[in-house]
């Protein structure tokens, strides 16, 4: 299982992500409030500034201070990785 750092130490399973997608959108505002409403929100900001919603398969909604370019990139090693072994 591939993990991937999302800011701060915090880790996420590659496997289990679908998408990873920019909180300024109106979209996205509702995404973020109906998952703290129904309790599937996971804020691995640690107090710093939004700047990237991950979206799992689970459900859950992942909350991190890191841009959607560099998850991005992030993955993109760890799918090099994985290619490898």
């Amino acid at each position: 299982m591939q993990m991937v750092n999302i800011g701060f130490g915090n880790l996420i399973s590659a496997a289990h992500l679908i998408a990873v997608i920019s909180p300024d959108s109106a979209p996205s505002k509702r995404l973020v409030q109906n998952a703290r409403d129904q309790e599937f929100l996971i804020d691995a900001t640690h107090g710093k500034k939004t700047r990237s919603l991950m979206i799992m398969d689970s459900g859950h909604v992942v909350l991190s201070s890191f841009t959607t370019e560099t998850i991005g990139s992030r993955l993109g090693a760890a799918e090099e990785v994985t290619e490898e072994d």
